[in-house]
């Protein structure tokens, strides 16, 4: 069974319109994005788009801040500070990479802990491994919903995560053994990678290297999730962490490249800013 973000994403998305209605009758406004783009690179105004599009069809008020490639690291943190202090304001993003010259920790940093709504503030870090309440990451946090909606029952199941970054494999991990999970964190040096990935009920894929899974290293009947987003060299189409068409088969459920990680993504972001919005209203 192939696992349709897109199609779940839509569901959700109608959901939160729903409940945005609700939010304004009760407190007199709406839930509040502020996107940051540094630059033009095309990948990141493509995210850009969709966030601002997102915003559009849950009923969110969307702010989008350009900014040139050449802007100081310094005037950027003043954008940053302003939209911190605006009372209108429930979330803050700033599109992921920038240039050279600026710090990204810095800039992360420097968004408020209660408008952080990617989830990477080191305070929301720290409360997600603590087990405290924390806006999480939201390729993570779309994943779990995307398991279950398979009606799979995580708990005891177990799981590998293949990649170990900050924004998905470590707090993907933690997400599932919060699910009482039993969590192997593997990646590209892991010593017979096969046979760690060949005892997984639940496979879950982001190490950015295009079809690295394949069929040999998935268990029949596991769940498989394609977290990578890569450009095949030979066809210059998007691809995923995943040989689909040879895993399809084996898996029980699997998640496509376009179409299935990446929609729920931005779902979660609007849930993220949803949750934001009522912890600030609620102080």
């Amino acid at each position: 069974m192939i696992i349709d973000g897109k199609q779940l994403s839509a569901k959700l998305k109608e959901q939160m319109a729903e409940q945005v209605v609700e939010l304004k009758a009760k407190y007199g406004r709406v839930p509040s994005l502020a996107v940051i783009l540094v630059g033009e690179n095309p990948a990141s105004q493509s995210y850009v788009r969709g966030k601002i599009k997102a915003c559009e069809v849950c009923g969110f008020e969307s702010i989008l801040i350009t900014l040139p490639e050449s802007v100081s690291e310094a005037d950027l943190l003043a954008e940053i500070a302003k939209l911190n202090d605006d009372q209108k304001v429930d979330g803050v993003l700033v599109q992921l990479p920038l240039p050279k010259h600026i710090d990204e920790e810095k800039v992360i940093d420097a968004i408020a802990l209660e408008k952080d709504v990617d989830g990477f503030h080191p305070d929301n870090v720290a409360n997600l491994w603590l087990g405290k309440p924390c806006i999480k990451p939201c390729t993570p946090k779309g994943v779990m919903r995307m398991i279950e909606e398979c009606g799979f029952n995580v708990a005891g199941a177990n799981a590998v995560v293949v990649g170990r970054s900050n924004i998905v494999g470590k707090p993907m991990a933690k997400l599932l053994l919060d699910a009482n999970a039993t969590v192997t964190i593997a990646h590209s040096r892991t010593k017979n990678l096969s046979e760690v990935t060949r005892s997984a009920d639940i496979l879950i894929a982001a190490v950015g290297r295009p079809r690295m899974i394949t069929a040999d290293m998935v268990r029949p009947g596991a769940i498989v999730i394609d977290v990578g987003v890569n450009r095949d060299s030979e066809t210059g189409k998007l691809c995923g962490d995943v040989d689909f068409e040879a895993v399809k088969d084996i898996a029980s459920h699997i998640t496509p490249v376009p179409g299935g990680v990446g929609p729920m993504t931005i779902t979660m972001l609007m849930q993220n800013t949803i949750e934001c919005f009522l912890n600030r209203v609620n102080k």
